[in-house]
């Protein structure tokens, strides 16, 4: 389990593409510090730490995972947002993240309001994946506050220190963002589903 509170800022050194997999190594203040089969959240994705090197690690995305994230984005380069599982009897500092992406959007507007940023983000609605205005929602892997959801738009803010310290200062309009709903309304749309009638 995650937070989506964002612990390094990784990059991404290498692609290497082995059947329908994708082994990504990258290079991060944190990669020292981790182990073989560790999990570790990648832009909100949960991957499993398969090699380690010099200040990098690895990790392989299988074509499920590709399909619905934007790992296939991933090129030389991509800033990604990292994050290790949190600790038993550690703070629950952002919302119950799961590493599980339900779906991505895509960045329409960045706007800058006198120090702070307004991201919006148009996605495809499903009954499943309900927002709700100041509910949380995970974005890159990043605890976030939804502002103003209608049809298939949503915004959040930025402050400074996010700006400054995750990949959202690297976005702009027409790029992809890995989506996760709050888990606590998923299940309660699923129950409401099957025992709400």
């Amino acid at each position: 389990m995650f937070t989506g509170i964002i612990e390094a800022l990784g990059r991404v050194q290498k692609v290497e593409k082995e059947q329908s997999n994708v082994h990504f190594t990258l290079e991060s203040p944190i990669s020292g510090e981790l182990k073989i089969d560790q999990s570790l959240s990648h832009n909100g994705v949960c991957l499993t730490v398969v090699a380690l090197g010099e200040g990098t690690h690895t990790v392989t995305a299988v074509a499920e995972t590709l399909a619905r994230t934007n790992l296939s984005d991933w090129q030389a380069g991509t800033p990604v947002n990292l994050e290790r599982c949190l600790p038993m009897g550690g703070r629950l500092d952002g919302h119950i993240v799961q590493g599980h992406v339900d779906a991505t959007a895509v960045v329409t507007e960045v706007l800058e309001t006198g120090g702070s940023w307004r991201f919006t983000f148009r996605y495809q609605p499903t009954p499943e994946h309900l927002l709700v205005d100041k509910g949380s929602v995970c974005i890159n892997g990043v605890s976030l506050t939804v502002v103003e959801p209608h049809d298939d738009l949503f915004s959040v803010a930025i402050i400074p220190y996010t700006w400054e310290h995750t990949n959202f200062n690297a976005l702009r309009a027409g790029d992809r963002v890995n989506l996760e709903f709050d888990v606590i309304g998923k299940y309660v749309t699923r129950y409401l589903a099957i025992y709400g009638k």
